[in-house]
């Protein structure tokens, strides 16, 4: 089929279509361990991370602040996390991961990056490293 609409070589179409590729099959994954994407995503951010505001944590996985406020609250009643004041601003809630939602979260990390091994496996070493500071120039221009 001959690559020449407009979508074909559109640079958002085709990180999409990567995105897609990337995650299709691993949803699975995600949903057999009783997560939502989003919730794997809250996890696998802060895993090994410090606690962060829910405002750098909607920034973090790609979603709104005040849908980020409802899943958090849910997800500390489930005891993946625990959310705490800001000592160092009250009006600020800070969520860290509980280890209950290591343990939940650790499997799928191993299964993530064992998964994208796999799909980055047609990519030699080069490829990789040029392909990951590409994506991060324009995911954080400077």
């Amino acid at each position: 089929m001959p690559r020449d609409r407009f979508v074909d070589n559109y640079l958002g179409h085709l990180l999409g279509q990567a995105n897609h590729a990337l995650y299709k099959d691993f949803d699975s994954q995600v949903r057999a361990r009783g997560l939502s994407p989003i919730e794997w995503r809250v996890l696998a951010t802060l895993q090994d991370s410090e606690p962060l505001t829910v405002s750098q944590l909607a920034h973090e996985v790609l979603a709104k602040q005040p849908t980020v406020t409802k899943l958090v609250q849910r997800m500390a009643e489930q005891g993946w996390v625990v959310l705490q004041a800001d000592a160092a601003d009250q009006r600020r809630t800070l969520v860290a991961v509980t280890p209950a939602g290591r343990r939940l979260v650790k499997p799928l990390v191993e299964a993530a990056k064992q998964h994208e091994a796999r799909m980055l496996r047609a990519l030699g070493a080069t490829e990789k490293a040029a392909l990951r500071k590409l994506l991060e120039k324009i995911a954080h221009p400077a």
